[in-house]
């Protein structure tokens, strides 16, 4: 009896030693079915996510197109009790102003863009007598004004001999001045002495006289609306929210004077010659102006 135990045991343990040493067989995965209303393309391929475009900048940009335009102070005549003419040039080679000329925001494609949609219209910068008139008696075309803004360069025919008038190509940058008329008054309702723009014209060289004339002029009243929904290129901050108006009313450029009223209607360069001697008395009619407000405040 004990012998038939102990090869029961030993049958026993044989077979779980060879169990242990024997290696499992591995069952292939098989693929899912599809069922008889999904196509094989759908069942082999992946649903793929949509990818969200990354954020480009960590600052908004705000749409300036709905802002409001903040309105000017109404001035009467009768409370007008001073009132001082100023004509301005802005140079954009200067560093202040040339933000003007930027790629992305020149003031010369606004003008331009509005004179062609009619949104703004431009007036011409010479009388019948080809003197210089800023009045804003003669409104001009937009074909006129943009072919004012262009230039003429004349083309001549060898073979037939005729010489044929065509307009230019739009270059922004020949457009590196500006001037501006402007009020500098003394408003009694409110007791302010502020400037205010009349008008705003771009400049070209004339290579005959050798001198800056106006293309046209554009009322500052008609053009405001215009260019407050325009955004400035900000050099110091491109998070910045200013548009051209407010750089404008803000008096954000610099300039010098190159004409005061005055009885014999003379610029500066009439009078003086000497271009130091210029921006002397462009300082001088500044400082006349600021010092009549001065002394409106003393006592």
């Amino acid at each position: 009896m004990k012998r038939i135990l102990s090869i029961a045991v030993f049958v026993v343990l044989t077979t779980l030693a060879f169990a242990q040493t024997t290696p499992t067989k591995l069952v292939p995965k098989t693929a899912p079915v599809a069922t008889s209303g999904d196509s094989p393309l759908a069942a082999t391929t992946t649903k793929k996510k949509l990818k969200i475009p990354p954020r480009d900048g960590f600052y908004a940009r705000r749409d300036i197109d709905s802002t409001e335009m903040v309105p000017f102070a109404d001035v009467r005549e009768e409370d007008v009790f001073y009132a001082k003419r100023i004509w301005r040039e802005i140079d954009l080679r200067d560093t202040v102003n040339s933000v003007l000329r930027s790629p992305k925001g020149r003031l010369i494609d606004v003008l331009i863009s509005s004179i062609k949609d009619e949104e703004l219209t431009a007036y011409a910068p010479f009388d019948s007598l080809l003197n210089e008139d800023d009045a804003f008696h003669n409104p001009m075309s937009a074909d006129s004004a943009t072919k004012a803004a262009l230039g003429t360069s004349e083309v001549s025919n060898n073979k037939t001999g005729t010489v044929t008038t065509v307009v230019n190509d739009f270059n922004p940058e020949a457009f590196v001045k500006y001037r501006i008329k402007e009020d500098w008054i003394f408003d009694t309702k409110r007791s302010i002495f502020e400037p205010r723009i009349v008008g705003i014209a771009p400049l070209t060289y004339n290579e005959t006289s050798k001198t800056w004339q106006p293309v046209f002029w554009v009322a500052y009243e008609e053009l405001r609306p215009i260019i407050a929904h325009k955004r400035l290129i900000n050099s110091n901050n491109d998070a910045s929210n200013l548009s051209f108006d407010d750089f404008f009313i803000r008096r954000l450029f610099s300039s010098y004077i190159v004409k005061e009223s005055n009885p014999g209607d003379n610029k500066i360069k009439d009078m003086i010659t000497d271009p130091r001697e210029r921006l002397y008395e462009s300082e001088r009619i500044k400082k006349s102006v600021l010092d009549y407000e001065q002394g409106l405040w003393e006592y």
